[in-house]
């Protein structure tokens, strides 16, 4: 069980190197072939259109072949894109990649989610293991930019992240082959396609799907967006400006950490509506203090949004059957990348409208009270509680 713990962080890390890398590549991007806010911000809808196609199409193949077989796929192909960008100049081939990049990331994200599940022993205990895993995501975001930083102030190619994120994965793909699975009953009865849309209908699928959804919009204004936004910026705290977004990603790796201990100790709906009330205060105070005031909020923001995403995300994986984790993964995932594709661009587009990124902030902020409202209610009627009990029951026994 360590190691498989340790292969799925490490999975997480790794493709978080570069998928969290976007904000801190695209000014360069930008600059090098002459592009707008919309059209430099493809890097990421690329990348995130890969993914979402991957976990909605290929979500339940951890399902019915095993996770084993499914995650050296993902990680086989992950790794070939990657390598590729050492011999790729052009801006519509980097895209083809990012988006092959993304479709195995979907593959191998999925299987490694429901993983998770195989070894948990409790609905409560696979929250905190996501929180864990999605710790070590926050390791790799914070990782990728800095060689990215470090690249560029030494007048070296971003590329060379892609060629150190093939090289992890070629040793990840070692570890996946030797490490034993826990065996799990395959799914083989129905087509994949409509097991993935019979998912789709589900109450519990939908509405956990939405909040994430919400959430991602929020997150995807940091750091795909910020970067942008505090560029240049020489008033009060400027020197903060420059590792705003490392300590974003500082804040929300000790948040996550924090919540393994957090959730094993408090209600996890009142632990979402006070950091959803949180974040959407950070942003309400950047847009009123303006930049002064958003190169101090949006970072802190980072400490709150930390135990979101992966506790929504484990509590809808697990109002589902262990045989299904895959499929239900791949939905959630989907919506993820949905969100990680229209916000941002959406937020591109009315900056390069208004000409300047602060108003594609507006848009994060609205996304932000939403999301405060929906789980302020959640923690009121718990709708899932029933749900996450009977499957807890069935499901989770040590």
């Amino acid at each position: 069980m360590a190691r498989i713990r340790w292969l799925t962080y490490l999975m997480f890390l790794m493709f978080a190197m570069t998928s969290e890398s976007v904000g801190v590549i695209i000014p360069s991007v930008i600059r090098q072939f002459g592009l707008g806010m919309t059209a430099g911000g493809a890097f990421h809808y690329a990348t995130m259109s890969g993914i979402a196609l991957g976990g909605v199409l290929l979500g339940s193949l951890a399902d019915r072949f095993g996770r084993k077989p499914t995650i050296l796929v993902g990680l086989a192909l992950f790794g070939l894109s990657a390598s590729l960008f050492a011999w790729v100049s052009s801006f519509g081939l980097f895209l083809v990649l990012l988006f092959v990049g993304g479709l195995a990331v979907g593959i191998f994200k999925t299987a490694a989610l429901a993983l998770i599940g195989d070894i948990s022993t409790s609905t409560r205990a696979h929250t905190a293991t996501m929180n864990v895993v999605e710790g070590f995501f926050g390791i790799g975001a914070i990782i990728g930019p800095a060689i990215v930083a470090y690249l560029l102030s030494h007048d070296a190619s971003w590329k060379w992240l892609y060629l150190i994120a093939a090289a992890l994965c070629g040793l990840l793909m070692i570890l996946a082959w030797r490490v034993p699975y826990p065996p799990v009953q395959a799914k083989t009865e129905g087509a994949p396609m409509a097991d993935m849309l019979a998912m789709m209908r589900n109450r519990y699928a939908l509405a956990f799907s939405s909040g994430i959804m919400l959430y991602v919009g929020v997150e995807t204004a940091i750091y795909v967006w910020m970067p942008t936004l505090l560029a240049g910026y020489a008033g009060p705290a400027w020197q903060w400006a420059a590792y705003a977004l490392s300590i974003f990603f500082i804040l929300r790796v000790v948040g996550r950490f924090a919540g393994f201990w957090l959730l094993e100790r408090f209600n996890w709906t009142a632990v979402l509506a006070f950091c959803g009330v949180a974040i959407l205060l950070c942003f309400a105070l950047a847009i009123f203090g303006g930049r002064p005031m958003a190169v101090m909020t949006l970072p802190l923001s980072g400490l709150f949004m930390s135990v979101l995403y992966p506790t929504l995300n484990s509590k809808g994986i697990s109002c589902f059957p262990k045989p299904q984790h895959g499929a239900i993964s791949g939905v959630i995932l989907f919506f993820t990348c949905v969100s990680a594709v229209i916000a941002p661009l959406a937020m591109g587009l009315i900056g390069d409208y208004f000409g300047d990124a602060i108003y594609g902030f507006y848009l994060a902020t609205l996304f932000a009270a939403v999301l405060a409202v929906g789980l302020v209610l959640n923690m009121l009627f718990d709708p899932a509680s029933g749900e996450l009990a009977r499957r807890g029951a069935l499901d989770y026994q040590a």
